[in-house]
C-alpha cells in the first residue's frame, strides 16, 4: 500500500494541521515565573507580551527585580487590555515606591479581574496607596492581601470594597490571612461589611487571632449574607464555643455557605460533623456536598489540593490551574472561584 507521503496525487501540504495559521497573539497564554532574579531581557519580553496584548496572566511570585524594571512592567499593565490575573506574591511588592507604580498602573488598566499580593509588606500606608485604584477598579473582584501585614486603618479601606446592596458592584473573594495587626474592633468592623456586602462569595481569613467572640460576630455575617460560600477559619483560635454558635445558625437559619475551615482550632470532631450533617440536608439541588474542613484535615485536605493546586501561598501551589463552575469544590481553599469568576465577567 502507497504511504501518503510517497503519493504523487495527495500534496503534502495538506497534513499541516489548519490550527497552526492561527496567529499566536489570538490566543492570550501565560507568563509564570517563580523566586528568580530576573534580567532586563525577560523584564522586556514581558512588557512587551503585556503591550501586545498576549498575555492573560502574569505571575512572578517571589522574583527579584530591580525598582526600575517593576516600573516597567507596571506601565505594561496599565496598557495591556488581555491580562486578567496579576501574581505578584512572596514580597514582589517591597516599598512604598512600589506601591506607587502599581497603584499607577491599577488605575489605568481596565482588564485585570484578579490581584494577588499574598506576602507583601504593605502596612496601612500601602492600602492607603492602593485604595482608590483598588476600590475603582471597574473590573477587579479577587484580592489576595494575606500576611501584607494590615491593620485597622487598612481594614477600614478594604470594608468599603464590600459595597452593601444596591451599591456598585465589589469583590467577590477576599484572603485577610495572617494579618496580626488587626485588632477586633477591626474584624467586628469587617463582619457588618459581610453582612451586608452584595458581592462577597469567598472569604478567606485563617491565621488571623480572632477568638470566639469575632466568630460569633462572622457567623451572624454568614446567616446574613444572601452570596457568601465560603468562610475559611483554619488556626484561628476558636473553641467548641464558635463550633456551637455555627452550628446554631445552619440548624436554624437558610444559608448559601457551603464550605467552612475550622482546621487547626480546638473544636471537637462530634461538633464538626454534626455542622457538616446540617449543610448536607439543604443540599439536594447542588452539585456536591458542602464541605466541614477540621476533623481530619490530613485526608480532608490534601486530596483537594493535589487535584486542584490552588494558588494561593500558604500552600505554595506548583502552577496556576483554571478552574470551572461546574465543581463546586474548586473554591475549597483556593482561588479557584476567582477563577471562575474570570470566566462570569468576560465580555
Amino acid at each position: 500500500m502507497t504511504s501518503l507521503r510517497e503519493s504523487p496525487q495527495v500534496p503534502l501540504v495538506l497534513l499541516v494541521p489548519p490550527v497552526l495559521l492561527v496567529p499566536s497573539r489570538m490566543l492570550p497564554a501565560s507568563i509564570q515565573i517563580t523566586g528568580e532574579q530576573l534580567s532586563a531581557a525577560e523584564v522586556q519580553d514581558i512588557c512587551e507580551s503585556l503591550k501586545e496584548d498576549s498575555v492573560r496572566l502574569l505571575s512572578i511570585r517571589g522574583c527579584q527585580l530591580s525598582d526600575r524594571d517593576f516600573g516597567r512592567i507596571c506601565r505594561s499593565v496599565a496598557e495591556s487590555r488581555s491580562l486578567a490575573q496579576l501574581n505578584l506574591n512572596l514580597g514582589v511588592v517591597s516599598s512604598i515606591s512600589r506601591t506607587r507604580h502599581l497603584s499607577d498602573a491599577m488605575s489605568t488598566n481596565r482588564s485585570l479581574q484578579t490581584l494577588f499580593l499574598h506576602g507583601s509588606p504593605l502596612l496601612d500606608a500601602g492600602l492607603v496607596t492602593l485604595n482608590l485604584a483598588l476600590s475603582t477598579h471597574p473590573a477587579l473582584v479577587c484580592l489576595d492581601l494575606g500576611d501584607c501585614m494590615l491593620g485597622d486603618e487598612a481594614l477600614g479601606l478594604i470594608c468599603g470594597m464590600l459595597p452593601p446592596d444596591g451599591a456598585k458592584s465589589g469583590l467577590r473573594e477576599l484572603t485577610l490571612s495572617a494579618n496580626a495587626g488587626i485588632s477586633s474592633k477591626g474584624w467586628a468592623r469587617l463582619s457588618i461589611a459581610v453582612a451586608h456586602s452584595s458581592q462577597l462569595r469567598v472569604l478567606n481569613l485563617d491565621y488571623n487571632l480572632l477568638g470566639d467572640q469575632i466568630a460569633g460576630m462572622l457567623a451572624v455575617a454568614v446567616a446574613s449574607s444572601r452570596t457568601l460560600e465560603v468562610l475559611d477559619l483554619e488556626g484561628t483560635g476558636l473553641t467548641n464555643q464558635s463550633a456551637q454558635v455555627f452550628l446554631d445558625m445552619v440548624e436554624n437559619y437558610p444559608t448559601c455557605l457551603r464550605v467552612l475551615v475550622l482546621a487547626e482550632n480546638d473544636i471537637s470532631a462530634e461538633l464538626q460533623q454534626q455542622i457538616c450533617d446540617l449543610l448536607s440536608e439543604g443540599d439536594d439541588d447542588r452539585e456536591a456536598p458542602p464541605l466541614v474542613i477540621g476533623a481530619n484535615p490530613s485526608s480532608d485536605l490534601l486530596s483537594i489540593r493535589d487535584k486542584y493546586q490552588p494558588i494561593r501561598d500558604k500552600y505554595q501551589p506548583a502552577a496556576w490551574l483554571p478552574h470551572s463552575n461546574s465543581s463546586p469544590q474548586t473554591v475549597l481553599l483556593t482561588s479557584g472561584l476567582g477563577e471562575s469568576l474570570l470566566d462570569e465577567t468576560e465580555m
